[in-house]
């Protein structure tokens, strides 16, 4: 795939889509990584801080000189319709744009992104990544949502789309079929009967399970609950904090922390269920395991699977492109150093994005947004191994997409 990817960026810009679990995150490294092997500049972009960081880049407003501003006029506004010659030299400096989570991004944002490039007389290639089946665009209450696709900058931009199939995350052929119906809010009397054999007597002990939560308090207070009932004492684990640049200020790295989905402090105990957060050669990004020693710069986790693995600190950068002189470097402006793993009892549908799971339990009556119950019920690696609460609503109420995303992504 990424030779086919390779060839497309030779003449066209990129749009890579498909379902979860398709390989869409994979495929974006494999470019990154063939881009700088060959010594090519290489911004790596997305909407919001937290998709951003899980690219390791920054995000369209602070990339393009966007301040807060949403649309085309506000930028005027704002009087920052003009853009400087500092920062059009620098975006010019690019050879490979990468904007993941499109899905997230508005009509206007697209447009305030190709104005952008326009002014730069940007010449490189744009790759933009995302499923418009998942996460749509952030909007203020009461707002209509408008996807990038809609905006007259995504036909200027004359994208070739490159659609990922199947999935790497489970190979049952039912359950892929199911999550397809989802996906689309397409389900039939099959699917239904698939959906209703999921629901499931839950175990009284509720430290084997992870729940998935759509509200982030809800994690938050199981989570406390569950690790209360454990016996032992809590320790505690503080994130380290390197400040490259001195002008970084204290809401700085509060906004980072968020972005990257760190606490300043974590709670564990020993004998604690935990997910890890990240892939690494012995362990995947939602794998579950249990704390055996902690501590300051290792934790040691029993997996499931019986084995034992060191886990250390991990470094999560936010840097920002800089240019200096004839050449443009990316400097590094805050590090955060924490352990990859999160308490395993419980975790927002939002935050699980990219995990594959075993053993959870959805919590069906906190599902409220588009293509959320999707997101949920795709992270799982097997049918067997998803549980979800009886809905307080019919399964079409609950598999709901925005019906402009469901007719630009046609069922394949």
């Amino acid at each position: 795939m990424i030779k086919n990817a390779l060839k497309v960026l030779e003449t066209s810009n990129l749009f890579i889509t498909g379902g979860a679990g398709s390989g869409k995150t994979t495929l974006t490294r494999a470019i990154i990584e063939d881009a700088v092997q060959k010594g090519k500049a290489v911004a790596r972009l997305a909407s919001t801080g937290m998709a951003a960081t899980l690219i390791g880049g920054q995000t369209l407003h602070s990339f393009l000189d966007l301040g807060i501003c949403n649309s085309q006029e506000e930028l005027e506004m704002g009087g920052k319709l003009e853009l400087s010659k500092k920062n059009a030299k620098l975006i010019k400096s690019m050879e490979m744009i990468i904007i993941d989570e499109i899905s997230m991004v508005s009509a206007p944002l697209l447009d305030m992104i190709r104005l952008r490039l326009l002014q730069a007389q940007f010449n490189g290639r744009l790759i933009v990544v995302g499923d418009f089946l998942q996460l749509p665009p952030v909007v203020r209450g009461g707002e209509n949502i408008y996807f990038a696709f809609e905006s007259p900058s995504w036909e200027r931009f004359d994208f070739q789309t490159l659609h990922l199939e199947g999935s790497y995350r489970t190979e049952e052929a039912e359950f892929l079929s199911l999550l397809e119906c989802v996906r689309h809010a397409s389900l039939d009397e099959n699917s239904k009967v698939a959906l209703n054999a999921l629901i499931r007597t839950l175990p009284e002990d509720k430290s084997e399970i992870t729940v998935l939560y759509g509200k982030n308090i809800s994690a938050q207070n199981h989570n406390r609950a569950q690790l209360e009932h454990l016996n032992g004492e809590i320790i505690e684990l503080s994130t380290h904090i390197t400040l490259h640049d001195k002008k970084m200020q204290e809401r700085d790295i509060e906004r980072f922390l968020s972005e990257s989905r760190l606490e300043r402090v974590m709670a564990f105990k020993i004998g604690a269920p935990i997910l890890f957060t990240r892939n690494a050669w012995n362990y995947y990004n939602g794998e579950r395991g249990r704390i055996l020693s902690i501590e300051e710069d290792t934790v040691w986790v029993k997996k499931a699977d019986g084995k034992s693995v060191k886990v250390e600190r991990v470094e999560t950068t936010k840097t920002k492109w800089v240019e200096k002189g004839k050449t443009t470097t990316e400097e590094k402006l805050i590090t955060l150093s924490q352990f990859p793993l999160a308490l395993a009892f419980a975790i927002t549908i939002h935050k699980s994005q990219g995990m594959s799971l075993a053993d959870y339990v959805i919590e069906t009556n906190e599902i409220f947004a588009p293509s959320q119950f999707y997101v949920a019920l795709s992270r799982s690696v097997s049918a067997h191994r998803v549980t979800l609460t009886k809905p307080n609503r019919s399964w079409e109420k609950l598999c709901f997409v925005h019906p402009k995303a469901k007719q630009f992504s046609p069922s394949t």
